[in-house]
């Protein structure tokens, strides 16, 4: 039998991050939790709970890929498992969800990353919040890159040097295409993995994610430029270029700005249509589009700081939103 530590990352989760370490106690044999500068008393409870605690040095930029190897490397120096869960400290593991991961990693040499479904706890206490639910669920089998809830062969992950610390945002993406280069396989099984309590009540909130997004989607990009081609394409398009001949329509040739509305009232349309022939009722699919469509100038705010960080060599800092 396999032996299963967990790394789970967090700051500020607060009952969160209590609910996270409670879930991965009993499944696997030790629980490292990695710290990113908390103030309310998440080091304590961690500690209590009986979980190493990681404390990561605040003079360095806060990355999610920083924790995670952080988190890796404590459980290194005391001899490594076989496989090593990754968790978010604002997730909860579902029961039996570790003990299926490693019979599929057992069975299966080629895969190096299993998943499997994440949900949100309260996905209709705000639209932010059921947006997110949708998101997470994608289909099973073999899949190109997952989110930063996964089982991982822990000698994978040393082969590869595990997640770049400096992608601040999609750093999963960006870990499991090098994985995948590295000629293992990554699977999502039709399984619940973990609960996700996203708390996203504001515009606000939802507008910062959706900055991060487009962040992660330029910077991954640029490493990888087979990654988020698509993606980067739709928001070149519906974020900059349609809304510029639209100025210059408006100012000029009214039927020109006339027909970037129509475009703009297409995309709408198939996304509708796309999201209920993905399982959505048709309301939901109608109030869920409006964000998706309306994504796109966000997610270009964030590819534009992209290329500025690194015009000016900046440090890639972290974009919150909760």
């Amino acid at each position: 039998m396999s032996t299963v530590a967990a790394v789970a990352i967090g700051r500020n989760e607060g009952a969160r991050l209590l609910r996270c370490l409670s879930t991965l106690k009993d499944q696997v044999a030790r629980v490292v939790y990695v710290d990113s500068g908390s103030s309310d008393g998440s080091v304590q409870a961690a500690r209590e709970l009986g979980a190493e605690v990681v404390l990561l040095d605040t003079s360095v930029p806060f990355t999610a890929a920083r924790a995670r190897n952080a988190g890796f490397e404590a459980l290194k120096a005391q001899g490594l498992p076989d496989l090593v869960q990754f968790v978010d400290g604002d997730c909860g593991l579902v029961p039996g969800w570790i003990a299926a991961a490693v019979a599929e990693l057992e069975a299966r040499p080629e895969v190096g990353i299993v998943t499997g479904w994440r949900s949100e706890i309260h996905p209709e206490a705000s639209i932010y919040n059921a947006l997110a639910e949708f998101e997470w669920h994608r289909p099973a089998g073999e899949i190109a890159a997952c989110g930063g809830d996964m089982m991982v062969r822990a000698t994978a992950f040393d082969a590869v040097g595990g997640f770049n610390p400096t992608v601040i945002a999609a750093e999963d993406d960006e870990f499991c295409a090098r994985m995948r280069k590295s000629g293992r396989k990554i699977e999502r099984l039709p399984l619940p993995m973990t609960r996700h309590d996203a708390a996203m009540t504001r515009f606000s909130q939802w507008w910062q994610r959706a900055i991060r997004s487009g962040h992660g989607f330029a910077q991954v990009g640029a490493l990888h430029p087979e990654h988020f081609v698509a993606e980067q394409r739709r928001v070149w398009m519906f974020g900059a270029i349609l809304p510029l001949i639209l100025l210059v329509g408006l100012a000029s040739v009214w039927h020109v700005a006339v027909l970037v509305l129509l475009a703009y009232g297409l995309s709408y349309l198939r996304t509708v249509g796309g999201l209920t022939r993905e399982g959505l009722p048709r309301k939901q699919a109608r109030a869920q589009a409006v964000f998706l469509s309306l994504s796109k100038f966000p997610n270009l705010i964030g590819m534009l700081r992209y290329y500025l960080r690194r015009a000016r060599g900046s440090a890639m800092r972290i974009i919150e939103y909760k």
